[in-house]
Parts: structure tokens; sequence; C-alpha cells
């Protein structure tokens, strides 16, 4: 609310800001940002890079997340619909009849709008069940 000034006869209001609070304030801020800036010491985040593999996988088995939460396997020229209960097995047995090492990677494809919970319950899945090499597949743009 202006403040209202008495001179003579007249009055007239005062319509200016009085600044000297806020520029203490500011003065203030700054000198504490000063003195805890050095302080502070910056996180530093260790990023995974990504690289070639060392070899390709002997078989390639994919597991298709619908927009239904439907999960589909697929090796090789073999597709068929199964259940969360049953994949873990279906997995395992499919990498042991690939080769004696393991060494074939299991991809994991979902649609954009399965909820991501679902994803990682078959990841979980897979990795309780002692499958060694999951990824995720994803599409460039």
């Amino acid at each position: 609310m202006p403040t209202l000034v008495s001179r003579g006869r007249g009055r007239r209001t005062i319509n200016e800001i009085n600044m000297v609070p806020f520029i203490d304030v500011m003065l203030v801020l700054l000198i504490i940002f000063m003195v805890t800036a050095p302080l502070i010491t910056p996180s530093v985040v260790d990023l995974p890079s990504v690289g070639k593999a060392a070899r390709k996988p002997d078989q390639v088995i994919e597991i298709v997340v619908g927009k239904d939460e439907s999960l589909t396997l697929k090796a090789q020229d073999s597709s068929r619909s199964l259940k969360l209960d049953e994949l873990a097995a279906n997995v395992k047995r499919l990498q042991s009849d690939a080769g004696k090492d393991g060494s074939s990677a299991v991809v994991i494809s979902a649609d954009k709008s399965v909820r991501y919970e679902t994803v990682v319950r078959v990841m979980d899945k897979l990795q309780r069940a002692g499958v060694q090499r999951v990824g995720l597949s994803v599409q460039m743009v």
C-alpha cells in the first residue's frame, strides 16, 4: 500500500519501492553461496559404456511381450506363446540345446505401451533361473 506524505496543503502518494532490504538479502545470499560453493565436491557419475561383443552369440532367443502382456518365445524358426511361470524353464532348455557353454543371448522385446513392471518381472524371472546373457531390444531412431 502506498505511503501518504503530507507536504503543505495536499497529500500525495509515494509510488517507489524501497530496494535496500532486497539488496541486503541478496548480498547475504551471495556471501553464503560463495562460502559454501568450494566445500561441495562435484559428483562423478560412472556411466556404463557400450562396445562390440567379443563374439556373436550362436543363437538368439527372443521374448516378445505384447500389448496385452502376453509372452511369446521365439527361437530359430519356432514361435510359441507361454506363461511367465513356464518361461525360465523353456529358455534354459533352449540354451542347453544350443551348446554346452550356454552362449545363447536372450533378448526381451516389449511393446511401447507395456508397463515397465511387466518387463522387469520377465527379467527377474530369467535372472533367478540363472540365465546369463539377458538384454533389451530397442528401436534405433
